[in-house]
């Protein structure tokens, strides 16, 4: 549970204004009510609606619909339910990151779920490549819109995740 917080933290302490389709307030609001949403299906269900009636909706805002549906996982009891949510939070986060394959949150928002999802269930199988793509970002300081703080804590996370290799690590050190 507690990682699961910190993670949600992580992944919105840093969204960024421009490409984001909602106002500051509605930033602010979302931001604070995803943390609550770990603990709360209602509140995970309502910030679901609220995101996928949006039209034309920003990479980075498909990739919080993404997350989202994996905290509807989270939140099932059913193991049928569970794996059908892991499965389509994965495509929608497929879907954001081809609409911008560059953007280094929607790459740890994806290693984030896949990371939390037990390997045996086959949903793991894009650590890799988001795990490469992250250490490019932190390799060109190329962190797009994504502040200070989000960067400093995507780089703690990956060190604390022990999927990185000792170069990798020395890497996002130079972020911490």
């Amino acid at each position: 549970m507690v990682k699961l917080r910190i993670l949600l933290f992580i992944l919105f302490s840093g969204i960024g204004m421009a490409q984001a389709q909602l106002s500051p307030k509605e930033i602010a609001l979302l931001k604070a009510n995803m943390v609550k949403a770990i603990e709360s299906s209602k509140l995970t269900d309502s910030l679901f609606k609220s995101l996928d009636k949006l039209s034309n909706k920003t990479a980075l805002i498909t990739g919080y619909t993404g997350t989202l549906e994996a905290l509807k996982a989270k939140h099932s009891w059913n193991p049928y339910n569970k794996i059908k949510f892991v499965s389509r939070s994965l495509k929608t986060m497929k879907k954001a990151i081809e609409m911008d394959k560059e953007d280094m949150e929607i790459r740890f928002m994806r290693f984030s779920i896949e990371f939390y999802t037990p390997s045996f269930l086959g949903f793991s199988k894009d650590l890799a490549e988001d795990k490469k793509e992250i250490v490019k970002h932190y390799q060109n300081g190329n962190f797009g819109l994504a502040d200070k703080e989000l960067v400093r804590n995507v780089a703690k996370f990956m060190i604390d995740s022990k999927r990185c290799t000792d170069t990798e690590i020395k890497i996002f050190k130079k972020h911490l």
